[in-house]
């Protein structure tokens, strides 16, 4: 867990492979390592707590070693309900860090507490419709502070053009122990908006994987932060 939290106070791009070609998913994660990735984002949905339905452990179980070998680790992002039932899972199949949302369990301080028992990071996320304050009880307990870019369920959605203000509040609300991570819309425009108001991690799914090149689109979208991002 300490090598994920001290990676995770770094500012990073963390590709999602949720935009990723599953047929060459281990190729497209291997090419955005080589190019300097290094948080993997693996975003996780039930159809219920979201309409979508994704992947499970056996997807973070097939990219394990190739994300640990290159120095990296996977953050998955539990879009799911009772997140608390899933997180031995996950863990076992090489998850390094993990967060859940406040709006998916009666008991966030227990689900923080399970994700580091079972010697992980921890996340809490919050939607966007979510104020930031909500985020403020739990600062002492989380390792990541999530903050909703779009409405959570599908990729390639429209960055919300008011999200800065609000990861502005979820940095002040969490303080500056804890990484604030942005996720929905982050391109080469929006990143740097993310930037200036305090988030240091940068989840993009279309921005990189959707394009010809996923590494050059990698390595466009890290240049966008002005050279702040942690080698």
């Amino acid at each position: 867990m300490s090598d994920a939290r001290e990676l995770l106070a770094g500012v990073h791009v963390a590709p999602s492979i949720l935009a990723a070609d599953f047929g060459s998913l281990r190729e497209r994660v291997a090419d955005v390592l080589a190019a300097g990735a290094r948080v993997i984002h693996v975003d996780v949905m039930d159809g219920h707590f979201v309409p979508s339905l994704t992947m499970g452990p056996p997807a973070v179980d097939a990219l394990a070693a190739t994300v640990h070998d290159a120095g990296a680790i996977i953050d998955v992002h539990l879009m799911v309900e009772r997140p608390e039932r899933h997180v031995g899972e996950f863990a076992a199949a090489g998850a390094d860090s993990i967060t859940f949302h406040a709006e998916a369990t009666p008991d966030l301080a227990l689900t923080a507490a399970a994700i580091h028992d079972a010697g992980c990071t921890a996340g809490l996320a919050v939607n966007p419709g979510t104020p930031a304050s909500a985020l403020a009880a739990m600062a002492a307990m989380i390792d990541v502070a999530l903050c909703m870019t779009v409405s959570p369920g599908r990729g390639g959605q429209e960055f919300i053009a008011g999200s800065p203000a609000k990861v502005a509040a979820v940095r002040d609300a969490v303080g500056d122990g804890t990484a604030v991570e942005v996720d929905g819309g982050i391109d080469v425009q929006s990143a740097p908006l993310c930037r200036a108001a305090g988030a240091n991690l940068f989840v993009a799914g279309s921005a990189i994987f959707a394009a010809r090149d996923p590494a050059g689109a990698y390595a466009e979208l890290a240049a966008s932060l002005a050279g702040d991002v942690t080698r």
